[in-house]
C-alpha cells in the first residue's frame, strides 16, 4: 500500500490511513489574545487549562478537542472534531520513478525543495531474468537425465554415487563460494554470466536430482518395459514417457529453484560483481535502501516490482505444486 502513496503521505500517516477511520479534523482556529496569561489558566470553547493540558489536548463536554499548537508565544489554539475520514490520494508515480529513472521532487527536513532522479530497476528486472531463466533450466535438465539414469539405469556404483548425491544436500553452500571463485579467476570466467548460471545449476543439482528422481523411479516399470520390448531406448523412452508424466515434478522443482535464484544476493554479487550494467534486482534494492533509506515510497514499489514474476511463476505452476512434492513418497 505505500508503493502507491506520496511521499509526504508516507511521512506523516501510516498505511491504514487509507481505510475508512475517525480522526481529528480542524473546524475552527483561534487567535489567542496578547492580554491572555499564558502562564495560567485559559479558556477556550469551552474548556480551561494551563498551556501545558492545552498543548496535550483538552475535549470539550459536547465531544470536541481544544488543542494548542505552537510554541507559548506565538501559538494558536484548533478546535477539532472526530470525523470518518480516509486517505484515498492513491499515485502510480513512484513505479514511473524507480522502473523509468523519472525525476520527482522531494522536501527534505529543513523545508527545501529538492530534485532527484528515481532509480531505473528496469536494467536490474532484465539482468535477473538473464540469470534466473538458464540457472533454472540447467539443472532442471541435467538433474532429469541424472534421475532417470539413477532410477531405471543400471551401472556399477550406482547406489554410491546416489549416496553421494545425496551428501551434498547439506553441504553449506557458503563453504564452496571462496574455491570455487578461485577456480573462476584462474580460468578467467569471474565477471560473467556463465559463472553465475554455472554456480546455481552445480548448488541446485542436489535437491533436482533427489527430488526428481523420487518420482520418476515411482513410473509404473511396466509402462518403461513394453517401450523397451518394442526396441525404444533409453534416450526415447526419457522425452517421450518419462518428461511428459513428471510435469508436476519438474514444476515444482522449478518454483523452488526460481525462487531460490531470483532472491540470490550473495552467489550474484560474488560471481558477477555489482557494476550497474550486471547489477541483478536485489543488488539494485540494497543500493536503494543504503542510499536512501527513508524513502520507503520507492523502496515498497522497488520491493514489490521484484514480487511480481515469482507471484506470477508460483500461482501459475501451483496447481502442480502439491502432487509434485508429494508424488513417490507413498508406494502403492
Amino acid at each position: 500500500m505505500s508503493s502507491f502513496r506520496t511521499a509526504d503521505d508516507v511521512r506523516s500517516t501510516g498505511w491504514w490511513t487509507v481505510l475508512p477511520h475517525r480522526d481529528w479534523r480542524t473546524v475552527a482556529t483561534i487567535e489567542p489574545g496578547k492580554d491572555i496569561d499564558r502562564n495560567g489558566i485559559m479558556e477556550f470553547a469551552g474548556v480551561s487549562g494551563t498551556f501545558e493540558e492545552l498543548r496535550a489536548g483538552l475535549v470539550a463536554a459536547d465531544g470536541r478537542r481544544v488543542i494548542w499548537l505552537g510554541n507559548r508565544r506565538l501559538g494558536t489554539v484548533q478546535v477539532q472534531e472526530l470525523q470518518w475520514k480516509s486517505n484515498l490520494s492513491l499515485t502510480v508515480s513512484n513505479y514511473e520513478n524507480v522502473l523509468t529513472g523519472k525525476q520527482y521532487e522531494i522536501t527534505n527536513e529543513r523545508g527545501v525543495t529538492e530534485t532527484l532522479r528515481g532509480d531505473d530497476l528496469s536494467n536490474a528486472f532484465l539482468n535477473s531474468l538473464a540469470v534466473t531463466l538458464p540457472s533454472v533450466l540447467l539443472p532442471l535438465v541435467v538433474g532429469a537425465f541424472a534421475a532417470y539414469g539413477f532410477a531405471w539405469v543400471r551401472f556399477p556404483g550406482r547406489t554410491a554415487l546416489f549416496a553421494l548425491v545425496v551428501t551434498l544436500l547439506v553441504v553449506p553452500l557458503q563453504i564452496s563460494l571462496v574455491p570455487v571463485l578461485s577456480d573462476y579467476v584462474r580460468i578467467d570466467l569471474n565477471g560473467t554470466y556463465l559463472a553465475v548460471w554455472l554456480a546455481h545449476a552445480g548448488f541446485g543439482l542436489p535437491l533436482a536430482i533427489y527430488l526428481l528422481y523420487n518420482y520418476i523411479a515411482s513410473l509404473p516399470r511396466e509402462l518403461l518395459e513394453a517401450a523397451m520390448v518394442d526396441g525404444a531406448s533409453h534416450l526415447t523412452i526419457f522425452w517421450r514417457i518419462v518428461v511428459p508424466l513428471s510435469g508436476p515434478i519438474l514444476a515444482s522443482y522449478a518454483i523452488f529453484q526460481f525462487l531460490w535464484v531470483w532472491n540470490d544476493y550473495l552467489v550474484a554479487l560474488i560471481f558477477i560483481g555489482s557494476q550497474p550494467n550486471v547489477q541483478v534486482l536485489t543488488m539494485r534494492l540494497a543500493e536503494i535502501v543504503g542510499s536512501r533509506g527513508n524513502d520507503w515510497h520507492l523502496l515498497t514499489a522497488g520491493a514489490f516490482v521484484s514480487m511480481i514474476l515469482p507471484f506470477a511463476i508460483f500461482f501459475a505452476l501451483q496447481r502442480h505444486f502439491v502432487r509434485g512434492l508429494t508424488a513417490g513418497s507413498v508406494k502403492s
